[in-house]
């Protein structure tokens, strides 16, 4: 499957997503939060610095928001990643998230994993499995587990069939074997490295519950493959990128725009992640989150907008920016990187 980009799909653009999702009637995210009682939505410490490497990936999964892919060649220079670092070396952020694309594959991974580390953050690898697989990351397992990365791993179904349906047909079982390498190598055995998987439908509906779910993946799991994790995270699907290309394709986008809607939970908007994270692009520039990062949704025009200028200037509160799509990280339990907000 090509990536938008490659295939110049007209979703491509972060400006048609959101001319679409506007064109469904739901109401800007902001009066919801206005007339909820839960206005405006405002930064509190920053807790999280999330750091995408560049959008080059393995896989070319069906509901991808970034729209990565082998096709993909953004990436992070040498001298963006010395200034994440520089910035974690003058605030004490206290964790270094990194993502992508696979974030793997790019040539500042390690680079950031060990300067992370080495300042005595929590760094935390969001991994697709079947990269740890490749003949060119020969040694990467080793070298997570070397400086104790926690890893958030994507595995949207226990079963083969989810998982395929939406990352490619073989990814289930490569997946499965990823995750025997990590736990021969201690992760998710209770012996302090960590592996966590993530949840996200298979279709256009919410997460089930977080807690019923995992028991569902553990038993699994572990009596079907044989092998074990720590917890499972459930992340809604997001209404751009590919998830929308899905949804239009299927005539579905209005009927999921509603569900968000009709679920919006007030207590998960006062605990979504851009309250508490800042946003890195491959090329230095800020965000609110990984979604508004794609949409090319800046933060807020008064403050600082690239890794050099906040070096300059200082300066981490903020307004955070939405749009329709940010109903997505309010429905039901709530959703956020590090799964339900409730």
């Amino acid at each position: 499957m090509p990536s938008l980009l490659s295939v110049r799909h007209p979703l491509a653009s972060p400006t048609e997503q959101l001319r679409t999702l506007a064109r469904t009637g739901a109401p800007a995210f902001d009066a919801v939060l206005e007339s909820r009682g839960v206005a405006p939505l405002e930064t509190r410490a920053i807790e999280v610095l999330q750091v995408n490497v560049g959008k080059l990936c393995n896989q070319t999964c069906g509901h991808c928001h970034v729209d990565a892919g082998p096709d993909r060649r953004e990436s992070m220079t040498h001298e963006t990643a010395e200034q994440v670092v520089e910035l974690l070396t003058r605030h004490p952020i206290p964790t270094l998230d990194i993502t992508g694309g696979a974030p793997e594959l790019s040539p500042e991974f390690r680079f950031l994993v060990e300067a992370g580390r080495r300042l005595g953050r929590r760094v935390i690898d969001r991994c697709n499995l079947t990269v740890l697989l490749l003949p060119s990351q020969d040694g990467l397992v080793p070298f997570l587990a070397e400086h104790r990365v926690d890893i958030v791993a994507s595995l949207p179904s226990f079963r083969a069939s989810g998982t395929d349906t939406q990352r490619g047909e073989g990814v289930f079982a490569k997946s499965v074997a990823a995750l025997r390498r990590l736990n021969d190598a201690g992760y998710g055995t209770g012996r302090g490295l960590v592996v966590d998987l993530v949840h996200n439908p298979v279709g256009a509906f919410l997460p089930g519950t977080q807690a019923s779910l995992e028991r569902d993946y553990r038993r699994e799991l572990r009596d079907r493959h044989g092998v074990v994790f720590d917890r499972l995270l459930t992340i809604a699907n997001m209404p751009i990128s590919r998830f929308l290309e899905f949804l239009e394709r299927t005539a579905n986008t209005g009927r999921y725009m509603d569900l968000l809607l009709r679920t919006f939970n007030p207590a998960a908007a006062a605990g979504v992640m851009c309250r508490t994270h800042l946003s890195v692009g491959w090329d230095g520039a800020l965000y609110d989150c990984d979604f508004n990062q794609m949409l090319e949704l800046p933060v807020d025009p008064g403050g600082p907008a690239t890794l050099r200028a906040l070096l300059e200037r200082g300066g981490l509160s903020r307004r955070v920016r939405t749009d329709r799509h940010c109903l997505g990280c309010t429905a039901g339990a709530g959703s956020s990187c590090g799964g339900a907000l409730e």
